[in-house]
């Protein structure tokens, strides 16, 4: 899937979200999306999903 249909159903997400829950859920769903958005990009380039929960640890 390219990264204009992503995008579309995103968009679509978003103002679903907005029409029907107002703009605390707009909010969540635009949140929540961003946080997979970035972890999808992080898995993509190589990333182990134990550095994500990990990362903390690795700071201190």
């Amino acid at each position: 899937m390219g990264k204009d249909a992503l995008g579309l159903i995103g968009g679509m997400a978003l103002g679903f979200a907005g029409w029907f829950g107002g703009f605390g859920a707009f909010l969540l769903v635009a949140a929540l999306g961003g946080i997979g958005y970035a972890t999808g990009g992080f898995l993509e380039r190589g990333g182990d999903p134990r550095d994500l929960l990990a990362a903390d640890r690795r700071l201190r």
